[in-house]
């Protein structure tokens, strides 16, 4: 029975997830007709299997400017995160981060000792000094994104880096949203550990990447076997791998975070001809493909479903208009309105006709819903 698949319409959730490339889709298409067998037998399906995982290791770590064998495939951003807050817990009892980090950072370290929470300003930027003056003796590790996945603000990472190793403290940096969107390299970057997520560079859901620096050793999160050099037990996801590859070898990183930036002008020109409405983020220090703002006296729910209704998908920077019932604490953070937000994000298939739909859809939603409350 073919079942059919419903229409992404003007799709505008870019930094939730994007549709997986043409690239990748058939990329992996070919490698399940392949012969694939355990990377780790000797046999011929086998080897057959090791070689295309370590050329998809090989693009991969290209593409983020880190050496293949600092590459650890993963089952996504989440588990490469819990992978660090785990894996460096036996350093010390407490782990640092900022108020604006991704649930699962916040979650992750928790779990495993004290979680030493660092402020950030009115547009979700943190400050470095305030970040080091946290550090202590107890310290097992650094948390803080490059880019925020709600408001977009980018933080002052390589700064932090560096005043960290001085402190010999080992910092781990969570790219998920900001990988493909910014210039990355590993190795220049000087992080110990970088965290990323396949789907949200148009690679296959389930995938993800854990950068390790050359000789730094972690307890590894899931054990069993010596797959990935003994960092990530498991069979390994090799047609995953090769989805993800061939999602960042079609990426121009530089051309793609130009058009971005130019159609999420349009978003935001949008949202600002709209009385009532302010802009969340840092103004210049922004990810490219991501626009955050309130909008004053309006449920975040009705406008999503009133977008929904024109075809038009975006999302609510507010938790209570997703899984939870509580507001972002990202935007709590940041002291603004954490309650009233939406957040629109484009990516690889984002049109100009997308930005027009949401342009005319958004301000007729507004004014239907204002025109209820009088």
């Amino acid at each position: 029975m073919t079942v059919e698949q419903p229409a992404l319409g003007h799709y505008l959730d870019h930094a939730s997830t994007s549709p997986l490339r043409p690239e990748a889709r058939a990329a992996m298409v070919e490698a399940l007709g392949s012969p694939l067998g355990d990377p780790s037998r000797i046999h011929e399906p086998g080897m057959t299997a090791r070689v295309i995982l370590e050329q998809a290791r090989e693009v991969v770590a290209g593409f983020l400017g880190a050496r293949p064998r600092e590459v650890v495939f993963t089952s996504g951003a989440s588990e490469s995160i819990a992978a660090v807050c785990w894996g460096v817990a036996e350093r010390g009892p407490s782990q640092v981060l900022s108020a604006v980090e991704h649930s699962a950072v916040r979650f992750a370290a928790a779990q495993h000792g004290d979680a030493v929470v660092v402020g950030c300003d009115r547009t979700g930027r943190v400050d470095v000094d305030e970040l080091l003056a946290a550090v202590s003796d107890d310290t097992a590790v650094v948390h803080l994104q490059l880019g925020n996945h709600e408001v977009g603000t980018i933080q002052p990472v390589a700064e932090a880096v560096r005043a960290c190793r001085e402190r010999g403290v080992l910092v781990h940096v969570d790219a998920a949203q900001a990988a493909g969107r910014v210039p990355l390299d590993f190795v220049a970057l000087g992080a110990d550990l970088v965290s990323i997520s396949g789907h949200k560079l148009g690679g296959p859901a389930g995938t993800g990447v854990l950068l390790v620096r050359r000789g730094l050793r972690i307890r590894p999160l899931i054990v069993g076997g010596e797959q990935e050099r003994a960092r990530r037990a498991g069979l390994e996801d090799v047609v995953g791998a090769v989805g993800l590859a061939a999602a960042v070898g079609a990426m121009d990183v530089d051309a793609e975070a130009h058009q971005q930036a130019q159609l999420a002008d349009g978003l935001r020109a949008a949202l600002q001809a709209v009385d009532g409405v302010e802009l969340f983020g840092h103004r210049t220090e922004r990810l490219p493909h991501l626009v955050c703002a309130g909008i004053a006296d309006i449920e975040p729910q009705a406008v999503l479903l009133g977008l929904d209704r024109r075809h038009v998908r975006a999302h609510s920077g507010s938790a209570c208009a997703s899984e939870g019932l509580e507001p972002s604490p990202v935007l709590e953070a940041m002291g603004v309105d954490a309650h009233r937000s939406l957040r629109v994000s484009v990516g690889w298939s984002t049109t100009k006709a997308d930005v027009a739909a949401f342009a005319t859809a958004l301000p007729e939603v507004i004014a239907d819903l204002r025109a209820l409350r009088r």
